[in-house]
């Protein structure tokens, strides 16, 4: 029987997205002009970038690692939450126009609206935004998820702004949830939600989703490229993925979960650190 000590707290949500990049100038270039992001910090060798403050990636130069192939373990997308349609049709608006992005699609999924980008070295973005939460309840009520059309050219324009277009960096953006892939579901489930501590939000076929605090998900795994993918070898793409909790004790408590499921885990006496299976790091944080 899962209870609250199992699980993490309501308040639980995703942060920023660490990159190991081969090219840092070309790359702190596009998610400058492309999904308008600005530098929040800065040192040798790797930039955070983000709105208003907060981070939404950061980019590490690691030259010399080798592009992840398709069907390995690691990233699918970053997920960028923009808080309302001006916003985020601005920020659609920034990527497409950017030479080097890649536009991959869009869907409606009945809990958000979302557009998908390739960035110069293969990493998904997801740039959304979420409907009211009263809505994402389907008539079984639990949370309702699909993938319907959505026209991209419509949206645009029914939902720019000459406003927010022109100050579309000062609007704030997050990191909303993270996709990865994965090598099996079954053993993703094991680690994300029965070690981590996620509830499932939602299973569809060669996918899984969890979040913490009724949100539709802040985190997706799926084997749609990966199924029976071993453990990832050092390539550029994903580092780390950060997951702030409310409290040291929160991360304490997640901490002693990973440890009963067997896992591993680095703690430097303030952010715990765990590989996942398929050797994706995460990283847990307390928001104070």
């Amino acid at each position: 029987m899962t209870t609250t000590a199992d699980l993490l707290a309501p308040s639980t949500h995703m942060d920023t997205l660490t990159l190991r990049v081969g090219d840092l100038s070309l790359m702190e270039s596009y998610y400058s002009s492309a999904l308008a992001l600005t530098p929040v910090a800065q040192s040798g060798g790797e930039v955070v970038l983000g709105r208003a403050g907060r981070g939404v990636v950061r980019l590490v130069h690691t030259p010399g690692l080798p592009t992840p192939s398709r069907s390995q373990a690691g990233l699918f997308h970053t997920a960028m939450l923009l808080p309302d349609e001006a916003t985020l049709a601005a920020t659609v608006l920034a990527a497409s126009q950017d030479p080097r992005s890649r536009f991959v699609g869009s869907s409606d999924h009945h809990v958000s609206e979302a557009f998908y980008f390739t960035d110069p070295e293969g990493n998904g973005i997801e740039l959304y935004r979420d409907r009211p939460r009263s809505g994402w309840l389907g008539p079984d009520g639990a949370i309702a998820m699909s993938t319907e059309h959505l026209d991209p050219n419509a949206y645009l324009n029914a939902h720019l702004r000459e406003d927010v277009v022109a100050t579309v960096a000062e609007h704030e953006a997050t990191v909303g949830h993270i996709h990865l892939q994965v090598g099996d579901l079954a053993t993703a489930e094991r680690f994300y939600v029965d070690a981590l501590g996620f509830e499932i939000t939602a299973r569809y076929p060669g996918a899984l989703f969890v979040s913490a605090g009724g949100y539709h998900h802040h985190m997706g795994m799926n084997v749609w490229n990966s199924a029976g993918a071993p453990a990832r070898a050092a390539t550029l793409g994903l580092g780390e993925v950060a997951v702030t909790v409310p409290s040291r004790a929160d991360v304490d408590s997640a901490a002693e979960r990973l440890r009963h499921h067997g896992h591993e885990v680095a703690d430097d006496g303030r952010t715990v650190r765990v590989d996942d299976p398929w050797g994706s790091v995460v990283a847990l944080t307390p928001a104070s």
